[in-house]
């Protein structure tokens, strides 16, 4: 992929993921961009969020029905020289880093096995 090709993916993640924090609700969900993918050409966009804290689709079907608004509330900050349709998935893998942790601190928990001296042979 290219360098412009990488810019434009991070400016576009960054400012959708403000418009999704400031003008959308999600109830006691946190709702974050993880990654954007832009085609050569510009005329698509996969947006890929990541949801914990609740149920995943909800979010993912608002998301998509309001991809217009969203389109032109980001085109309004950022100037390229197409648009964009953005169509936005799902990205488990925060939720699956939480599972990991909690799992790690599960296996923290059990009991040890003694430390061996390394002095003794």
């Amino acid at each position: 992929m290219s360098r412009r090709l990488d810019r434009v993916n991070e400016l576009l993640r960054r400012e959708i993921g403000q418009i999704i924090q400031k003008d959308y609700e999600w109830h006691n969900r946190l709702v974050t961009v993880s990654d954007v993918e832009v085609t050569q050409d510009l005329k698509e966009g996969k947006v890929w969020i990541g949801v914990l804290g609740g149920e995943a689709n909800s979010v993912l079907e608002k998301l998509n029905k309001e991809h217009g608004s969203i389109q032109s509330k980001v085109m309004k900050r950022v100037v390229l020289k197409s648009t964009p349709v953005l169509r936005f998935h799902h990205d488990a893998s925060a939720v699956r880093g939480v599972e990991i942790v909690n799992l790690l601190e599960e296996v923290d928990k059990l009991p040890k096995a003694p430390e061996e001296d390394e002095e003794k042979h």
